[in-house]
């Protein structure tokens, strides 16, 4: 019983917590964008450059004596 009269209190102070939480979000402009960053990973941007063009091209040849290894 005494284990009520405590978690009782504790969650009704974690969920004031989290919903003061919220409240400030929305004031702060927050949730203005809320597409914004899922369209930035979408972009095309120019690839990064290549540096181990050499090693990629033994994997795309057949006759290479370790062919499990191939692309």
């Amino acid at each position: 019983m005494s284990q009520v009269l405590f978690l009782i209190p504790l969650s009704v102070f974690m969920g004031l917590i989290g919903l003061c939480a919220f409240i400030w979000a929305l004031r702060h402009d927050q949730f203005d964008d809320l597409e914004g960053n899922a369209w930035r990973i979408v972009t095309t941007q120019d690839p990064p450059d290549k540096e181990g063009v050499s090693n990629d091209e033994l994997a795309a040849y057949a006759d290479h004596e370790n062919t499990g290894r191939r692309l």
